[in-house]
C-alpha cells in the first residue's frame, strides 16, 4: 500500500467529517444553547489539525493530484480507518456533557453504525446534542464514504474500491456506469424519503425538532430517538408512517432508485430479495398480532400496529419501540428474536446477516440435496434468473461463518463479564446486527450504561465489525495487508 494514497484519502474524509462536525453549532444557535456549541467547536478542530497534520507528516502527499488508480487494499484500509476515526470524532462532543470516555465511544458509535443502543440515563441535555446523535445515524446509514464519493471530485473514479468496501455484499449492484454518479442517486432516494417523513411526521403531530430527529433516525435503520420513551404514547398514525419508512429502510436503494426513475412500484415484486423480505416481513407480523391478541389480550388493531411496527424495526434493525416488548410473553418475544436473526435487504441502510445470504444458504442446502439423489447433476444457482458466480457463494459461507463465530465468541465473553446470558446472546446479536435493543436488562427503554466496560468495548468491537461486513476488519488481521511504500 502506497502511504501517500493513503494519507491523501483519510486526511480528505477527516477534514470533511469535521465540516459535518459543525452543523449542529447552527441548532445550538438557534435554540440559544451557546455553550453547546463549544464542543462541536473544538471537535471540528480536532478534525482539521490532524487531517492537516497528516498532510505534512507524510512526504509526498502534497504532488498526489488524483487517486484513480487506488488498489482495492488501500480502499479498505481508508474505509476502515474512516470508520474508525469518524466514531472518535463523533464521541469527543458528549465528553462535555459529562459522559465517561468509555461511554462517549458506545454513544457515538453506536450512532454512526446505526446501531441505536444507548449508555443515556437522562435525556436533560441540549438540542444540539440530539441532532448530532441522530445526524450521525443517517450518515452512517448510507454511509460517509458513499457520501464523499458523492459530493468529492478527488473520488469520482477511485471510489469504485470504497464504495464497495464500506458496503460489501453478495453482488456489487451498480446501476450506472460512473460510481460517482451511483453514488449520488443513492443519496438523492435517501435525502428525499428523509425529507417526505419529516413532512409526515410533522402532519402527525410531532414537533418539528422530534420529526428531524426521528426521521433522521428510522429512514437510517438508526433507533436514536430524542424521547426517552422512543416512539411510545405517539399516535396510530405516527406509528405506521415511522413503520412504512422503516421497512423502506431495510429495502435495497439501489431497488428503490429503480422504482423512482421509472414510476413503476410493481419493480419491487420483480425482485426476489425484496418478495422474500416482504414475506417475512408480513408472515412475522400477523404470528406477532396472533400472539398478542391471544397471550396479552390487545384488541385487534393495537396488536397489528404494535406487531408490524415491531417486527419492521427489529428486521430493519432500527430499534425504535412503540410498547416495552421485553413485558410481553415468551411466544412474541421468541418471534421478535426470530426478525433479529433475518436482517434486512443487501445495500440497504438496515444491518443484520442480509435476506439475500439467506437465500443464497438455502438455495446451497436446496442443492446440496438434490446432489444426493443425483450426483452428476450440474446445477446453478440463480438469483432473479442470473446465476451466481462460485466465488460469490464461498464468500457468502465464509461471510456466514464468520459472523456466527463473532456472535458465538462475543456472546461467551459477555456472559463471563455479566453473568447474564439474555444479555450476552441478545447483546451480541443486536451489536453484530446494529440491531440496538436486546432483551432483559438491555430491553428497548433501557440503558447500557450499567454493563462492565469489558462488555461496552467488546459491543463497540462488534458494532463496527457489523457494519462494515466482516470483510474490511477481517483483512487488517493479514500480515500482507501491512506492507507500505510511499
Amino acid at each position: 500500500m502506497r502511504l501517500t494514497y493513503l494519507a491523501y484519502s483519510f486526511s480528505l474524509s477527516v477534514m470533511y467529517f469535521g465540516i459535518v462536525l459543525l452543523l449542529p453549532v447552527f441548532v445550538a444557535l438557534y435554540y440559544h444553547e451557546n455553550n453547546a456549541a463549544l464542543p462541536f467547536l473544538i471537535s471540528a478542530a480536532s478534525a482539521f489539525l490532524l487531517a492537516a497534520t497528516l498532510k505534512k507528516s507524510v512526504k509526498g502527499v502534497e504532488k498526489v493530484k488524483s487517486i484513480n488508480d487506488i488498489k482495492k487494499s488501500e480502499g479498505l484500509c481508508v474505509v476502515t480507518f474512516s470508520w474508525l476515526f469518524a466514531g472518535i470524532f463523533a464521541a469527543i462532543p458528549y465528553l462535555f456533557f459529562g459522559i465517561t470516555p468509555i461511554d462517549a465511544l458506545f454513544e457515538a458509535t453506536s450512532g454512526i453504525t446505526t446501531t441505536g443502543s444507548t449508555i443515556f440515563t437522562h435525556f436533560e441535555y441540549p438540542n444540539a446534542l440530539f441532532f448530532w446523535r441522530s445526524l450521525t445515524q443517517w450518515l452512517g446509514g448510507m454511509g460517509i464514504i458513499v457520501l464523499f464519493i458523492a459530493i468529492l471530485p478527488q473520488f469520482a473514479i477511485a471510489g469504485r474500491q470504497m464504495f464497495f468496501a464500506e458496503a460489501p455484499g453478495p453482488t456489487e449492484d451498480k446501476f450506472t456506469p460512473r460510481i460517482k454518479n451511483t453514488a449520488a442517486a443513492l443519496w438523492k432516494i435517501y435525502a428525499g424519503l428523509t425529507l417526505l417523513e419529516i413532512v409526515l411526521l410533522k402532519f402527525s403531530g410531532m414537533s418539528g425538532f422530534e420529526a428531524v430527529c426521528n426521521s433522521l433516525s428510522s429512514i437510517s435503520g438508526g433507533g436514536l430517538s430524542p424521547n426517552a420513551q422512543s416512539i411510545i404514547g405517539f399516535s396510530n398514525l405516527t406509528l405506521w408512517i415511522i413503520t412504512f419508512f422503516m421497512f423502506f429502510a431495510g429495502v435495497s436503494f439501489n431497488l428503490q432508485y429503480r422504482v423512482w426513475t421509472k414510476l413503476n412500484p410493481f419493480i419491487l415484486f420483480k425482485n426476489e430479495e425484496f418478495r422474500v423480505y416482504f414475506g417475512i416481513v408480513v408472515i412475522l407480523s400477523l404470528a406477532l398480532t396472533l400472539s398478542l391478541c391471544i397471550n396479552l389480550h390487545y384488541d385487534f388493531f393495537k396488536s397489528l400496529t404494535n406487531a408490524f411496527f415491531g417486527i419492521s424495526t427489529l428486521i430493519s434493525s432500527t430499534g425504535f419501540c412503540s410498547e416495552d416488548f421485553t413485558k410481553w410473553d415468551y411466544a412474541s418475544k421468541i418471534i421478535l428474536f426470530a426478525s433479529m436473526l433475518c436482517g434486512s435487504c443487501a445495500s440497504s441502510a438496515g444491518g443484520g446477516l442480509k435476506v439475500m445470504r439467506w437465500l443464497l444458504i438455502f438455495k446451497i442446502m436446496k442443492i446440496e440435496m438434490i446432489k444426493i439423489l443425483h450426483p452428476k447433476a450440474v446445477l446453478d444457482i440463480k438469483i432473479n434468473n442470473y446465476s451466481v458466480p462460485r466465488d460469490v457463494l464461498y464468500q457468502t459461507l465464509m461471510f456466514i461463518s464468520f459472523y456466527f463465530a463473532i456472535l458465538a465468541f462475543s456472546a461467551f465473553l459477555i456472559a463471563i463479564v455479566e453473568k447474564d446470558t439474555v444479555v450476552a446472546i441478545t447483546g451480541a446479536v443486536s451489536a453484530v446486527g446494529n440491531i440496538g435493543p436486546g432483551f432483559g436488562a438491555i430491553g428497548p427503554l433501557e440503558s447500557f450504561e450499567p454493563l462492565h466496560w469489558i462488555t461496552k468495548a467488546i459491543f463497540i468491537i462488534d458494532m463496527y465489525i457489523g457494519r462494515l461486513e466482516l470483510i474490511p476488519v477481517l483483512v487488517l488481521f493479514q500480515r500482507d495487508f501491512w506492507s507500505f511504500r510511499r
